[in-house]
């Protein structure tokens, strides 16, 4: 009996969920072992899957756009591209907002609330694309309101990285936002297969007739994630964990914008998030247009899908090699590369869709390994009161990448058309414009990474 009652006092009870935990400290050995590890994964899990789910209601117009004209609506091409770019830009608005939240609300309360919300772009589209009288005000809107699950990634990385010590901050925070980053390739792997068949019955709607005949049910691509969000809204309910020791008042976590490095990173980020969700967002765009004869939605999710996957082993060689910045550093330069390559196979005379589209995965797969190495980047220069700060609003600044980019090939090939007297297109427009800048602007972040973080007495290696 005395032995049983002293080995009870050695072995500390996991904290169960739904609790809020007064005291958490992941760099303390004792706190770690004696089932703290056990709290961090449960709590990484459900908001791992929780942000799946944002990132595939966030970009849903990705899919939805390329089928409208399809259905009986009228857009034009700046139209389609300003839908997709629309949800992007309230997107990393709401980022703006949610980066500061969970340290006021607590992590499981604002992950219930921000998964929740994901409701109202998830039904409202479904409605709206089934009257093909629907205004392009109301599909604005809608995009808009896509922005819900743009805003609950910094949120999620913010949560994350109270939970774990920092020797695990890239392995913890890329799989968090590789596997959340998921939802992009998730969408546009099963948004074309549901829209084909009446899978809710009576409940889903009528389908479309498409010009040659065949039924669409194209409000399944949003229907299809109702039922998943309400699962996650109770798997966060009742599963995670608020942290007392997060809280920390807003007058502290505005102090990030007195750091220098805080502007470096975030331009960083730019480039590896910035690139993955705005070149996620405007590829099936991009191929219908620069590709007219290939159908985009069979091969758009691949890119998204491999950047995600290769996300958590950026933070984990970071970690190996205790450098975020040298793997960041390398990374730039092949994604210049790829750059260079899909701008040769998009000339004249040596286009080729096989070629684009393999230089376009070397540039997905890039961005996603950047993306682990800037986060492990962050997680060493900033103290832990100004972490989470640091990673939200760095990650909001880098989501108007997914307005931005699309907006770019947009005015890119629309500049570049050329018409007659009459208005018919002699010439189509080019993207090669936008990839030129593209790559300048990749220059200049292999300047900020080398100077301040990769090269030897760095100010902050990284």
């Amino acid at each position: 009996m005395k032995t049983r009652t002293a080995l009870a006092r050695r072995v500390p009870e996991i904290p169960a969920p739904r609790t809020d935990l007064a005291r958490w400290d992941p760099e303390d050995p004792t706190c770690w072992n004696a089932g703290g590890r056990t709290v961090a994964w449960r709590n990484l899990w459900i908001s791992t899957y929780c942000l799946l789910l944002a990132f595939a209601v966030w970009v849903i117009f990705s899919v939805v756009t390329v089928h409208l004209d399809q259905i009986g609506f009228r857009f034009d091409k700046s139209q389609l591209f300003l839908l997709t770019a629309v949800a992007g830009l309230s997107g990393a608005t709401f980022r703006l907002v949610y980066s500061f939240v969970v340290p006021i609300f607590g992590g499981r309360n604002w992950t219930v609330i921000a998964t929740a919300l994901l409701l109202v772009p998830a039904v409202g589209v479904g409605i709206a694309v089934q009257n093909p009288n629907t205004s392009f005000a109301t599909f604005l809107l809608l995009s808009a309101s896509c922005g819900f699950g743009g805003g609950a990634f910094s949120s999620s990385m913010a949560n994350i990285s109270f939970f774990f010590p920092k020797r695990e901050q890239g392995t913890a925070l890329g799989l968090n936002g590789g596997l959340g980053n998921l939802g992009v390739s998730t969408l546009q792997f099963l948004a074309p297969m549901v829209i084909t068949a009446g899978v809710f019955g009576a409940l889903g709607g009528e389908p479309r007739i498409t010009p040659d005949g065949r039924e669409m049910w194209l409000q399944n691509a949003a229907f299809v994630w109702v039922p998943l969000i309400v699962l996650g809204v109770v798997a966060a309910a009742f599963g995670m964990n608020n942290l007392k020791s997060s809280a920390t008042p807003l007058s502290e976590q505005l102090v990030i914008f007195r750091r220098k490095h805080m502007y470096l990173t975030t331009w960083l980020y730019i480039m590896s998030f910035g690139s993955f969700i705005g070149y996620s967002a405007a590829f099936p765009l991009l191929i219908k247009d620069q590709f007219p004869e290939v159908n985009p939605l069979a091969y758009a999710f691949i890119g998204p899908l491999l950047g995600a996957l290769i996300r958590p082993v950026g933070g984990w060689i970071s970690d190996r090699l205790d450098s975020g910045a040298r793997v960041t550093l390398v990374t730039l330069f092949v994604m210049i590369g790829a750059v260079l390559g899909v701008i040769w196979f998009l000339t004249p005379e040596h286009r080729s869709f096989q070629g684009f589209f393999a230089l376009f995965m070397v540039l997905f797969i890039t961005t996603g390994v950047a993306n682990g190495s800037v986060f492990r980047m962050m997680g060493v220069i900033f103290p832990p009161r100004e972490k989470a700060p640091a990673l939200g609003f760095s990650a909001a600044i880098a989501a108007y990448g997914a307005f931005i980019l699309p907006m770019v090939f947009s005015g890119s090939i629309r500049l570049t058309t050329v018409t007659d007297a009459s208005g018919a297109v002699v010439s189509p427009g080019s993207a090669l414009p936008a990839l030129w800048g593209f790559i300048a602007y990749y220059v200049t972040c292999i300047g900020v990474t080398w100077w301040w973080y990769a090269r030897k007495n760095a100010e902050k290696p990284s």
